[in-house]
């Protein structure tokens, strides 16, 4: 079956103020990669849509999105200290937030059970109702909610960038159908994610948060995704998972404090891919958000498209207690503790 590529010229045209690491170089250094490896050949590519009015006011408010499309197109400005637009500023977010979608869809509809989504500005930061941390419209937040119009009973978002992703957790902490899943370094902005944050209402037990300290690597990761994600995720047995894949956990990345190696984003993206494929019919979308060192950026999106468009998917780690599974979780060992006694009762915990 084929993998979707979705990337268009459009995404370069956000363009940065001096100086600004949200700029249009990352997607550029990525492209470059892929090129160099083939990447694009093996794909499908499909041309980028805007996402209709319908699908970003599921997630967002129309008094938002009326905001955007008055005050953005053709103009520069920040809308918060650290969000800019340029004049395709708008344009651009519509068609990260359509491509998302649409790559949903296509997996539900078989015609691309897996794809990467490519694109700028991101996402996960963006509120139902305002702008926030480089976020103008939430990308992952509109595919999800498309998933779920279009018959997905449930729809699981893995969010492993370095900050957490608090628009998207606000977006569906009510909603039990909608799991979002998050592992990032703490403290750090934007000062959410805590564990004992674990949806609200109905939606309670459906908010994973993994918040990790400081110079935590693959270690503290690989062990995190066995021995919680995965097991969160089969108790869950999404119809698609999406991951809102940030790569500022690098090691080599100027914003966080992480340590993360290119394998290791090899790593977590095979067990979300091998989950896919034993749960929701390898049904796995990659939609990028952060990542602001180029070398570290390009090549670890570019391990990650290798693990997705492998002729066979790897398999999923097993339970915590098999054997062969990570028992030193390093310094995520008393974080790990605290999610379960979080989670006691939900997810399988």
């Amino acid at each position: 079956m084929s993998v979707g590529l979705f990337v268009d010229e459009v995404f370069l045209q956000h363009q940065a103020p001096a100086e600004h690491p949200e700029r249009p170089e990352r997607l550029a250094a990525v492209r470059e990669a892929l090129d160099a490896a083939g990447i694009p050949a093996r794909t499908t590519r499909t041309a980028v849509r805007p996402a209709t009015d319908e699908e970003i006011t599921r997630v967002h408010s129309a008094a938002y999105l009326g905001e955007l499309a008055r005050d953005l197109p053709g103009r520069r400005g920040y809308l918060d200290a650290d969000t800019f637009f340029s004049p395709e500023s708008f344009d651009a977010a519509r068609k990260a937030a359509g491509a998302a979608a649409e790559a949903a869809l296509q997996a539900l509809s078989g015609q691309s059970p897996r794809s990467l989504v490519l694109v700028r500005p991101p996402g996960h930061h963006a509120e139902a109702g305002y702008a926030m941390g480089f976020c103008l419209i939430n990308t992952v937040a509109v595919a999800a909610a498309a998933a779920r119009a279009a018959g997905a009973a449930r729809v699981a978002i893995v969010d492993w960038d370095v900050h957490h992703g608090n628009g998207t957790q606000h977006i569906f902490e009510t909603d039990p159908d909608v799991l979002y899943v998050s592992i990032h370094q703490w403290p750090f902005y934007p000062g959410t994610g805590a564990a004992h944050e674990i949806g609200r209402g109905a939606g309670r037990g459906a908010t994973l948060n993994l918040p990790l300290p400081a110079r935590s690597g693959d270690l503290e990761y690989v062990a995190a995704f066995t021995q919680v994600v995965v097991p969160a995720l089969r108790a869950f047995k999404p119809d698609l998972i999406l991951i809102s894949a940030g790569y500022d956990a690098h090691g080599q990345d100027p914003l966080g404090g992480m340590r993360v190696t290119t394998e290791g984003y090899r790593k977590l993206t095979a067990a979300l891919r091998g989950l896919a494929a034993e749960v929701c019919g390898d049904r796995v979308v990659l939609v990028l958000e952060g990542g602001y060192d180029l070398h570290g950026l390009s090549s670890s999106v570019l391990a990650s498209a290798e693990v997705l468009l492998a002729a066979e998917a790897p398999r999923a780690p097993d339970s915590p207690d098999s054997p062969g599974s990570p028992a030193d979780a390093g310094l995520a060992r008393p974080v790990l503790a605290e999610v379960r006694r979080a989670l006691a009762g939900h997810l399988g915990f």
